[in-house]
């Protein structure tokens, strides 16, 4: 199984910015998308952004145009760059991963690999 470590959560005000980081380790050779779930208080999990293992990215439509998701192979490591925070970003956000072949519509499944969570608070 992979491991996932997620890093750079922490409180920010409504129009800032933060920039999440995932680093992974333990995965077999398969390839595998990479992705960001979120999980607001009183809400359900949501997915946020994906990258497939050829490089597709994807991000929901509550992100697009404020959130971009990226991952360097080299680092074994994942990105989410997030500007334009809104009140509705709170939420605690992990990282997932899954076999590119279970990633359907680019998207890991729930039931694939998760990190622990980083907590993110936005303000205003």
């Amino acid at each position: 199984q992979v491991r996932l470590v997620e890093s750079g959560g922490g409180s920010a005000q409504a129009g800032g910015s933060l920039r999440l980081t995932c680093r992974a380790s333990g995965g077999s050779d398969d390839s595998y998308c990479m992705g960001w779930y979120r999980k607001g208080p009183g809400k359900e999990s949501e997915r946020v952004a994906s990258v497939e293992s050829d490089g597709t990215a994807h991000h929901v439509d509550a992100v697009k145009g404020r959130f971009t998701v990226s991952k360097d192979d080299a680092k074994n490591t994942l990105y989410l760059q997030m500007d334009s925070l809104k009140l509705e970003d709170t939420g605690t956000y992990y990282c997932v991963a899954d076999k590119q072949r279970f990633c359907a519509g680019g998207y890991p499944s729930p039931r694939g690999s998760w990190g622990q969570g980083t907590q993110v608070t936005v303000s205003s």
